[in-house]
C-alpha cells in the first residue's frame, strides 16, 4: 500500500468506529474507483436504473442518442465507475435482472441508442440487508454468483460503546454501558426475531440523559435513574425490535423483562462504578 493509499485509509478509519477488517477489504477490491449511488427500493424500476429518453427532447428532434439520459447504471458504465446500490435486496426482481449482462458481459443494448460498453474500473457493489426482513427478495442465483461478499455482523460491546459515545456526544460511562447493554440484549432475546442496532443504544443514552435532566435525576438517585432508562428505552427500542410471529408479549413487555435482568436480577452489573 502506498503511503497515500495509507493516509486515505487513516482518514476514513478517523471516522469509523472497529471494522478495520472489512474497511480493508474493501478499499483493496475499490481502491481509486469513482462511485455511482442508488438506493435500492420498489421504485427503483429497469428505467430508472438505466435511463429514458427525455421527452421534451425527442418532441423536438425524435429519438436518438442526443435525446437519451443516462441513468446510474449507464453512467457507471460509461465513466468506469462502480455503481453503489444501497439495500440491493429491496429492489425488484426485474431491476436486478437487468444488472445481468452489464456485469457478465460488460455491456448493456440500450433501445434507440445502441450498445453502451462498460470502460475499465466498471464494477457493482452493494449492500444488502439480511433476508427475510421486510420488503426484502432473495437473490436469484444468476445475480448472487456474480458477486463476492462480506459479511458484516454487529461489533462488539466495546465497539459500539464508543459509538454511542461518539453519536450521543454523552461522556463515555455507566449511562453509556447501560443503554449499550440493553440494546444487545434485545438480539438474544428469545422472543425477538430482530434485535436493535447500535442507533437504539445511541436514542436510549440521549432520552435517558434528557429525562435525567429535566426530572433533576442526581447521580446518587438509583431508583430514579432506573426508572428513566426504562422509560428511555420504550421510547427508544420499542419500535425498532421485530417479534417472532408465535411471540405472545408486546415490544414493551420485552423491554420491560431486559430492563428488570439488567437492574433488578443482576443489580451488580448496573451499580455505579
Amino acid at each position: 500500500m502506498t503511503d497515500d493509499r495509507a493516509g486515505a485509509r487513516e482518514r476514513i478509519a478517523e471516522r469509523i468506529v472497529g471494522r478495520e477488517h472489512e474497511l480493508e477489504l474493501v478499499l483493496t477490491a475499490e481502491w481509486g474507483v469513482p462511485f455511482v449511488f442508488v438506493e435500492g427500493n420498489a421504485d427503483l424500476t429497469p428505467a430508472r436504473l438505466v435511463g429514458h429518453h427525455n421527452p421534451a427532447m425527442v418532441l423536438k428532434q425524435d429519438y436518438g442518442a442526443e435525446t437519451f439520459v443516462d441513468g446510474p447504471l449507464v453512467e457507471a458504465m460509461r465513466e468506469g465507475a462502480f455503481l453503489y446500490i444501497e439495500e440491493f435486496n429491496r429492489a425488484p426482481e426485474d431491476t436486478l435482472n437487468t444488472l445481468l449482462t452489464a456485469m457478465a458481459d460488460r455491456r448493456i443494448a440500450v433501445p434507440r441508442v445502441g450498445v453502451v460498453q462498460a470502460a475499465d474500473g466498471f464494477r457493482v457493489v452493494a449492500s444488502m440487508n439480511p433476508f427475510d426482513n421486510v420488503g426484502t427478495t432473495r437473490l436469484a442465483t444468476s445475480v448472487a454468483d456474480r458477486f463476492n461478499r462480506i459479511v458484516i455482523d454487529y461489533q462488539d460491546e466495546e465497539a459500539e460503546r464508543a459509538i454511542t459515545a461518539l453519536r450521543s456526544g454523552i461522556e463515555a460511562g455507566r449511562l453509556v454501558e447501560d443503554a449499550v447493554a440493553v440494546t444487545r440484549a434485545t438480539r438474544e432475546h428469545e422472543a425477538v426475531r430482530q434485535g436493535s442496532s447500535v442507533r437504539g443504544a445511541i436514542d436510549t443514552a440521549l432520552v435517558v440523559h434528557e429525562l435525567r435532566a429535566l426530572r433533576g435525576i442526581g447521580d446518587g438517585d438509583e431508583e430514579a435513574y432506573r426508572a428513566a432508562v426504562l422509560d428511555g428505552m420504550l421510547v427508544a427500542l420499542s419500535g425498532r425490535i421485530h417479534l417472532d410471529d408465535a411471540a405472545e408479549a408486546t415490544p414493551e413487555q420485552v423491554l420491560r423483562e431486559i430492563w428488570e435482568d439488567r437492574f433488578l436480577l443482576e443489580p451488580a452489573r448496573a451499580e455505579p462504578g
